[in-house]
Formats: C-alpha cells, structure tokens, sequence
C-alpha cells in the first residue's frame, strides 16, 4: 500500500476526531465520525489527483461525507450534524482563507480576492454536496413510502 494513501487516511482520520473531541461529540460516535472525515477526505484527495479540480473535489468529498453522515446518523439514533460537522474539517478551506486575508493585509488586493474567490468557491461546492445528498435522501425516503404503502394496499 502506498505510504501516501496511509498518511492521508490516518491523518484525516486524526483531525476528525480530535475536532470531534473539542467540539463534544459522544464518544461513541468518535470513530464513525473519523471514518466518514477520512472517507469525505480520500474522495476529495483522489478526486483532485485525477485533476478534476478543486471544487469539484470537494463537492464529490461533501457528497460522501453527507451519504456517510445519513448512513450513521440512522445507525447510531443520532442527528446527522454530530457527523458532519467533525467531518468537514479535512474538506475546510483554510490555507486560501489565510492566503486571502494575508494577500490583502500586504496590500496585494487582487490576489486576496482571487483566494477569497477560491474560499467561497470551495464552501459553496460544500453546501451543495449536502443539499444533493438531502436531496436523495427525501428522494429516497419518499419512495420507499410510497412502496410500502403500495404492499400495504395490495394485502
């Protein structure tokens, strides 16, 4: 296994759960909030190798975390936040967001709204991988209803 490929996986893994922790996730619920962190994470970090660009990345990335976050939050009987928010923190723009207010403090505006672009570019491919994940979730959710009361009508 490449030792890059662990690297990655162990240290989003890492973060996920040490903002877990700081932010008082259960501890139950500390290492399905690594997981989904780590996978959210290695479906950002292969997506972006493939050259599909960053963005895209990250909405792939948030489309994961969201799946997993349902996943967990169903199995575990706990709201999905406590997953996604933790979860999140590998995908969190923060080097552009530092370049974007440095840029800008140093008096180089056009690259500071260059980053600053970046930045909202990035958080908006985010929140639109979670509206397409609740999306498919109520998708989902209403059709299994629909089959059921389908069965019940046919008994």
């Amino acid at each position: 296994m490449n030792v890059e490929v662990v690297i990655h996986c162990l240290f989003s893994y890492l973060s996920t759960v040490t903002f877990g922790i700081v932010t008082n996730v259960p501890r139950k619920v500390l290492n399905a909030c690594g997981l989904t962190g780590a996978v959210g994470w290695m479906i950002y970090w292969s997506t972006k190798n493939l050259e599909a660009g960053a963005i895209f990345a990250n909405f792939l990335g948030a489309i994961g975390i969201g799946l997993l976050s349902i996943y967990f939050s169903r199995r575990k009987k706990m709201p999905m936040t406590i997953f996604n928010i933790p979860s999140l923190v590998p995908l969190v723009p923060g080097g552009p967001a530092y370049q974007a207010v440095r840029s800008i403090v140093l008096g180089d505006y056009v690259s500071g709204i260059h980053f600053i672009i970046k930045v909202i570019m990035t958080a908006g491919a985010i929140a639109a991988g979670f509206m397409v994940t609740g999306i498919v979730e109520r998708l989902l959710k209403n059709l299994l209803d629909k089959n059921k009361t389908i069965l019940k009508d046919s008994k």
